[in-house]
């Protein structure tokens, strides 16, 4: 009883407050830094809880979605990103998009068809696997380690293996995001679709969404991608200085 307390009661100062330090759980509950740890990831394993890059807890999805209206994304997000996205996908004549994180999940927000006649079409309101997304894999990227294997307790979704080999190579590969700013996604979520993702922050740095551009892969192979990611970065940088 006195675990499952202590458990509610950092699910309400998260929902008061909207962001936690480990330290700050400690003192409030009376408990060892150690415990305030262990009750804290259980909540970002069951959802109530997300940590940022800085160490910070918010209140994750599943506390969102209790909070109603709050559960969604700002209002403002779509709004202010769709002229970008506009500019994005008639600079670079591909399809644009504006995804944010659900879980292990990509959620698809927005979208600009590019203008070419062979296209990838938009994907607003689909929800893919975040590990097959470029924009997911970007923010993937601003999770710690541990955070992300809580993502992934059974393997990859859709892999065969099951493997926790599975998730350390994912591991690896978004070390080398995180490195390189920008995420590829090599026709990981569709065959003949390739793209490259980077992640929006907001002005304290935290990714908050992520902009991708998608094209067809015998149009726009890796070399090509690596070239988008230019103004790709200044698309993001842009909608993240609206926020």
């Amino acid at each position: 009883m006195s675990a499952a307390g202590n458990a509610l009661r950092v699910v309400r100062l998260l929902h008061e407050h909207d962001e936690l330090r480990v330290l700050e759980v400690a003192a409030r509950l009376g408990v060892a830094r150690s415990t305030a740890h262990r009750i804290l990831a259980m909540l970002v394993f069951e959802g109530f809880a997300e940590q940022d890059r800085h160490k910070v807890y918010r209140p994750g999805p599943a506390l969102r979605a209790i909070r109603g209206s709050r559960a969604a994304p700002p209002p403002d997000l779509i709004t202010l990103a769709r002229p970008h996205l506009q500019r994005l996908a008639d600079i670079v004549r591909e399809t644009t998009h504006l995804t944010v994180l659900e879980g292990n999940a990509t959620r698809f927000l927005d979208g600009v068809e590019g203008p070419q006649a062979l296209r990838v079409t938009h994907r607003t309101g689909a929800l893919l696997p975040a590990h097959v997304t470029s924009g997911g894999k970007a923010l993937l990227a601003e999770l710690p380690p541990e955070r992300l294997r809580m993502l992934y307790p059974n393997g990859l979704p859709g892999g065969k293996s099951k493997a926790p080999e599975d998730v350390q190579r994912l591991v690896a590969e978004l070390t080398t995001v995180r490195r390189a700013g920008w995420a590829l996604n090599l026709q990981e979520s569709e065959r003949g679709v390739n793209a490259v993702g980077a992640c929006v922050r907001d002005r304290t740095g935290r990714a908050v969404a992520a902009v991708a551009v998608a094209a067809p892969s015998a149009r726009c192979p890796k070399g090509r991608l690596n070239r988008l990611a230019s103004p790709l970065l200044l698309a993001a940088r842009d909608i993240g200085q609206e926020l």
